[in-house]
């Protein structure tokens, strides 16, 4: 007679969350012993940092997008799912979506972050964030609508408030934006109108503390400025938005209260976590931080649920450098790696070595020929700083057609100084321009002046 052995059923791997924490998780379980179900709102996989050339019109969304069947067709032990994640269950180890209950033995939780208005989100209709295709879609709309219209203006107060553009927010993103739209106006559209000048436009880059990327060494911040200002951007720090309300956005310069009217304006000020992070905290013993991120354990686990992590921007890691780590990709790259390893040694019964971030550096672009790059052990500035800021781009592009798409776009950008991609879709935005005929404008930005307290 025969003996049959019992075998052990697939560990469930339950990923919300297809960006870069979910997405990596999932291609590092390609294993015949873990099911994995990832699911997501959306059915493609976005890449987040170059979501600032769809809103100028570089890019196409789908070149920026890949579909996460595709990306995980040869993982023939991972599903996606197309829904909401509404509800978990930790006691019962069950997700809901769409009322039903999906079972899992780890559960990795990876929904990111959305831009914070710091208690002020009656802000985001005039002043729209960059985390989404709709988000970047809407900037686009918003850039181009106003060139549109200032073409169309007799009234000089209501034409400098089209040509004037607001980015909040000294970071990565906002310099980027900063030096993409004053390479439009300055450059790329300036043969393209005929009753305007795009040369009068105003970019002003508003942020808070005394230096634009806080983040990298103050050397480099200086560079990021002056390649700001050489492009024409206005840099305006020392300075706390407090109000925006239709054309008119209120500053304060220490004791000092300003009004300006500008037609466009754009955050990248802040991130707050998605709701899942609270939902996650009711349901443990977790806490969240003031962003609403999850304060994981070393290992990137819930505090008393071993079997379920939270990894990339929803998670608060400071056990590093006491500090929590920045919320760039490579982070949730990191991340989403080694909580795979994790889940695999748990499943035999081994433990892992608490989560450690290997910084491979910080690069922000300023325009077409210069980057700032700061890899600790060398800083780059200047054109080799914006080559190296390319290929490192190129590289972390998901799919293969994705990169080559891309990388031609980008040499025929730079010859032809063109951006095919500069769409007006959605609402209509010409409508007339209210001007606080009393508000205080800034500088010309030819004069290449910094604005300070």
């Amino acid at each position: 007679m025969e003996s049959k052995v019992a075998t052990k059923p697939p560990h469930q791997v339950v990923i919300i969350g297809g960006g870069f924490g979910g997405l990596y998780t999932a291609k590092a379980l390609n294993s015949k012993d873990i099911n994995v179900t990832l699911i997501d709102k959306r059915n493609f996989h976005l890449f987040q940092p170059l979501l600032y050339q769809v809103a100028t019109g570089t890019l196409s969304p789908a070149d920026i997008s890949s579909p996460l069947r595709s990306i995980l067709s040869k993982s023939k032990n991972t599903k996606v799912l197309l829904g909401e994640v509404t509800d978990i269950d930790p006691e019962t180890g069950n997700v809901v979506m769409r009322g039903e209950k999906i079972p899992y033995d780890s559960l990795v939780i990876a929904t990111g972050a959305k831009h914070s208005y710091f208690g002020k989100d009656e802000w985001e209709e005039f002043a729209p964030g960059l985390k989404t295709v709709e988000d970047a879609i809407e900037m686009r709309r918003r850039i181009f609508t106003a060139f549109e219209a200032a073409e169309q203006e007799t009234d000089e107060d209501k034409r400098r408030a089209l040509l004037t553009f607001v980015i909040v927010g000294g970071g990565p993103t906002g310099v980027e934006l900063a030096g993409a739209i004053a390479e439009l106006a300055y450059s790329i559209l300036k043969e393209d109108f005929r009753n305007i000048d795009t040369s009068e436009t105003q970019v002003l880059l508003l942020e808070g503390l005394d230096r634009v990327l806080p983040p990298f060494a103050p050397e480099l911040s200086v560079k990021a400025q002056e390649s700001l200002e050489n492009l024409g951007v206005t840099v305006v720090t020392k300075t706390l938005v407090t109000g925006i309300e239709g054309d008119i956005v209120t500053i304060k310069q220490g004791e000092e209260i300003k009004q300006f009217a500008a037609k466009t304006v754009l955050w990248a000020a802040g991130v707050k976590a998605s709701p899942l992070g609270k939902l996650i905290a009711e349901k443990t013993s977790a806490e969240c931080d003031r962003a609403g991120r999850v304060i994981v354990e070393p290992d990137l686990s819930v505090k008393g649920y071993p079997n379920i992590y939270v990894i990339g921007d929803l998670a608060h890691f400071a056990h590093q450098t006491g500090k929590p780590l920045p919320g760039v990709a490579p982070v949730a790259m990191q991340e989403g790696e080694y909580v795979a390893k994790s889940i695999k040694q748990q499943i035999k019964g081994n433990t892992t070595a608490p989560f450690n971030y290997v910084d491979k550096g910080s690069l922000a672009v300023i325009g077409q020929h210069s980057a700032v790059v700061d890899l600790g052990f060398i800083k780059l500035t200047g054109f080799i700083a914006w080559l190296f800021w390319l290929l490192v781009h190129i590289y972390y592009l998901v799919e293969f057609d994705n990169k080559l798409v891309v990388m031609i776009q980008w040499v025929w950008n730079y010859f032809t100084r063109n951006r095919g991609a500069r769409l007006i879709t959605g609402k209509d935005l010409t409508a007339p321009v209210e001007v606080n005929s009393q508000g205080d404008y800034y500088p010309s930005v030819n004069d290449k002046k910094t604005v300070n307290a």
